[in-house]
């Protein structure tokens, strides 16, 4: 006799539902996702400090706050890269579906410029920022405030770097492949 599928409150069946799947397998990690995972490990350490000195030792490091916030700045930034070329930044697949299928490689090639000409920008307009703040200093370390937006300036150019290569990578492709791609159901959110 089968038992019935498990059910959570909410009314979730836990088997039938998919999940990914945690591997070992680090073969999609690239030479430009380094200074993310560096820069994660950095932040971490930080933050095991800050935890350490306030609640073990009762007696807080004052630096460790404010340069916590600047790695989490970084490494959202900094990360971004990774997503963009991945290309796994959430995107509206609702287009996608009920479009046909020769529309979908011109809008994905589309999208692609949309985004580099938004970090392209962003990062030209932060070059501004970061030269204004480059004279002002952190509070807690002496260190100019400039250097966040340089690090910004940089993941921004290199988001627009990326998202350039996928638009070459997406003219190379067959539109059937590129559809198969954006309408596969299996790793569309909600599903």
């Amino acid at each position: 006799m089968t038992s019935p599928p498990s059910k959570e409150p909410s009314g979730i069946d836990l088997e039938s539902a998919a999940f990914d799947e945690v591997s070992d397998d680090i073969s999609d990690v690239k030479w430009s996702d380094i200074p993310a995972l560096v820069i994660f490990w950095i932040l971490f350490f930080i933050v095991a400090l800050q935890f350490f000195t306030r609640y073990v030792l009762n007696d807080s490091l004052g630096w460790t706050e404010e340069i916590a916030r600047f790695f989490l700045i970084f490494l959202a930034y900094v990360g971004s890269i990774t997503c963009v070329r991945k290309g796994s930044h959430i995107y509206l697949e609702f287009f996608y579906r009920y479009l046909p299928v020769s529309f979908i490689k011109p809008l994905a090639m589309f999208c692609e410029l949309v985004v580099t000409v938004f970090f392209s920008t962003a990062g030209y307009l932060c070059i501004g920022l970061a030269q204004r703040t480059f004279a002002q200093r952190m509070i807690s370390v002496d260190l100019p405030k400039g250097i966040i937006y340089w690090v910004v300036v940089v993941a921004c150019f290199s988001m627009a770097l990326f998202s350039f290569i996928n638009i070459l990578k997406l003219a190379k492709r067959p539109a059937a492949d590129i559809a198969a791609e954006k309408l596969d159901i299996a790793h569309m959110a909600g599903s």
